[in-house]
């Protein structure tokens, strides 16, 4: 379904729902009734979040473009968590 949008002369503009490729080059306005034209507009595009496309622009690139290694990167270390001194009185298993 698509949305297309009229403009009555009196009215202003109103959006009609209707499937892709019916949409009529007038139509009955909703509040009086006379013949409003259909307004082309730009198409409601959606935009792609961005680690979406930065891994759709990654992998495009890796097709023709792959990236040689030449050598192990290191190791992402996580800090050590916060060790509580009083764990060690707990029992244990």
């Amino acid at each position: 379904m698509a949305t297309y949008r009229y403009r009555c002369a009196d009215c202003g503009p109103f959006d009609v729902i209707r499937p892709i490729g019916r949409a009529l080059p007038e139509e009955a306005c909703e509040a009086c009734g006379d013949q409003a034209r259909r307004v082309f507009t730009a198409p409601m595009l959606n935009r792609t979040s961005p680690p979406l496309a930065r891994a759709l622009r990654a992998q495009e690139a890796s097709a023709h473009e792959p990236r040689v290694v030449t050598e192990v990167p290191p190791s992402r270390r996580r800090p050590a968590p916060h060790v509580d001194p009083r764990h060690a009185q707990l029992p244990k298993p």
